[in-house]
Order: structure tokens, then sequence, then C-alpha cells
């Protein structure tokens, strides 16, 4: 009798090898992204795996600034990019500032968010008009939201040549720069706004103001994305399933301790705040993961009135591919 009871045993663990040698092994997905609050659909797909369920795995490194993530993809060091749209419309348009290819192939197939972004300067700055012949941070001085920046000293009343813009990285690199007093000013995204102002730090403007505006996309090159279809596709859904569990608010606990877990000096107090901001029902994480035709026209105003050489930039399309996300999800 034990004999065969050892016989079902086995014949049973053979039946699991079997069944685990049949299932395809998740497809590795390098992607690289900012440090920051609005990577919590990513940390929430890695913690509930959902990148295997969709077959993929995801391994996340963080840029220090946008040239070196967008040289990062080129390299073939990186598959997948999540970034500012600005910064794939700048390089498409050969006025990036890292060196890459002629004739770049990137696209962005999914939209993440609007942005975030708001000036922050230091407790002395209680408004533009004080940053006066100071300084004034930004990630690169032609990508990213260095544009957003400009256009709201512009509309708050300075001239450009009334302060000193420098270029600092990204945004966790310009909050802990800020903090330190190396500069008077800088634009931060959640949940880098709510660190500083808890530190006394002064919100000056949001780019809410400038109105419908396109931020994080998910980029790729277009030769990679023919390549990989399913690898994107997966990719796709794992993250527009994880954005779904964040926004359940039964899952709000764990949401908060994801950023706690992986922002520097974020505190639980804090992580409530940033959460009622990145998941909020209207301006949040983007829950359907769209691309924002208008916001990206937004954008392409802002590049065509501060980009050099001087371009008129007014189509959506020509920097997107939208056929991915039909293929994730279906015709809406």
């Amino acid at each position: 009798m034990r004999f065969h009871k050892a016989l079902a045993v086995l014949a049973a663990g053979c039946a699991i090898g079997v069944a685990h040698a049949q299932s395809p092994a998740p497809t590795l997905v390098r992607v690289i992204a900012f440090d920051g609050g609005w990577n919590l659909p990513i940390w929430a797909a890695q913690r509930q795996g959902l990148f295997e369920t969709n077959g993929v795995a995801v391994q996340l490194s963080y840029t220090p600034s946008s040239a070196f993530l967008v040289q990062s993809l080129f390299d073939g060091k990186s598959d997948i990019a999540t970034a500012a749209i600005d910064n794939l419309v700048a390089y498409q348009e050969g006025q990036g500032e890292a060196k890459i290819p002629d004739n770049p192939d990137l696209f962005a197939f999914m939209g993440c968010d609007s942005g975030f972004a708001t000036v922050v300067a230091a407790p002395a700055v209680k408004r533009f008009a004080d940053l006066k012949g100071k300084t004034l941070s930004v990630d690169a001085m032609t990508t990213g939201y260095a544009f957003v920046v400009r256009e709201l000293v512009v509309r708050n009343g300075l001239a450009e040549a009334d302060l000193t813009f420098v270029r600092a990285g990204g945004t966790a690199n310009r909050y802990r720069e800020l903090i330190a007093g190396k500069h008077d000013g800088t634009l931060l995204r959640t949940p880098f706004e709510l660190l500083a102002r808890n530190r006394g730090f002064n919100e000056l403007a949001s780019a809410e103001s400038l109105g419908a505006y396109q931020g994080t996309v998910a980029l790729a090159r277009r030769s990679w994305a023919r390549d990989h279809e399913a690898t994107l596709v997966g990719f796709m859904r794992a993250y527009r399933a994880a954005t779904d569990w964040l926004y359940d608010r039964a899952n709000r606990d764990v949401a908060e301790a994801l950023l706690v877990a992986n922002i520097r000096d974020m505190t639980p107090a804090l992580a409530k705040q940033a959460y009622d901001i990145l998941l909020a029902d209207k301006g949040g994480l983007t829950r359907d993961v769209m691309l924002d035709m208008e916001g990206i026209r937004t954008v392409l105003k802002l590049r065509s009135k501060y980009g050099a050489p001087a371009k008129t930039l007014t189509d959506p399309l020509k920097y997107v591919d939208l056929q991915y996300h039909e293929k994730a999800f279906g015709k809406r």
C-alpha cells in the first residue's frame, strides 16, 4: 500500500514537473524610468505577480536624466522606458541633448499620467517674483518638463532672463539639491513636492494651469516593438491591471506601503497624501492607459514655442502608435 502511495505521489510530482516544463518562462523586459510615485503601477504589478500572469518579467532601473534614459534605448540596455512624451518628441525632432542615431524610431504606446508637476521653491521664495536673480533647476535644458517650467515662469510675470536655469537631472536628484540649498526652485513631481512642502518649501504653480497635458508615457523603439509584440502587449495588460488594482480602495493600505518602501524620506502620513493625488478620481494615473491627444498637442505647442532648432509641431499621431492598445484591450 505504501509503495502504491509513493508511486501516486511520484506520478503527481512528475505531472507537476511536466506542467511546469510546458509553461514558458516569462520574457524579461528591461524597463527604465525616473524614480518617483508614478511608478506605482509597476511596483504593484511586480508585487501582485501581474507581469508574470501576462508572460513577462520586469527588471526596473532608474535613470539619472532624460538623456541617459533615451541613450539606454539605443544602446540596447533597455527595452521600454517611461518618461515625459516631450523627451520622445525632442529626440524624434533632433532637439535632444544625447547623441543618438539619425532617423530615430521612438514612439509612445501607452499613456500613464498628466505629469503631476509643480514648481517648488525655497522657504524664502513665496512667489515667482522672488525668483528674480535666482536659480531654477530642470532635468535637461531642452527636454522633459523644462518647457513647462519656462512657460510657467513667463505666465507668472518673469522674463526668462530674470533668472538662471540650471541642469540638475531627474526629479529625485532635483529634490535633493533643492533641499540642500543648491538651487532656489525646481519642478517636482508627486510625491516630491509633498516631501518638500513638509520641510517648509513653497509650491508656486502647477502644470495643471496649462490645461490638458500628456506627461508620462511608455515608449520604445518601433523596431523593438515589431519584434516583441506579444511582450509589449503583455506589459500593457499587466500595467493596466495593476492600475485598476491600485484604484480599488480596498488595496489602499498596500499601495501606501509601496510608496513608503520605494521612496526615500516617504512617511506613512505623506504616503496618504501622495495616494490621494496619484490615484485621484480626476487627474490621477491614467486608468485606461490611453494616450491623451489633446494633452500631446499642448506638449507640441510648448515645443514649437521653445524648442531649438525652431519647428512648428502639430500632429500627435507622428509620435504614437495606437495599434498596440487595440491589440491589448480591443477597440474603444
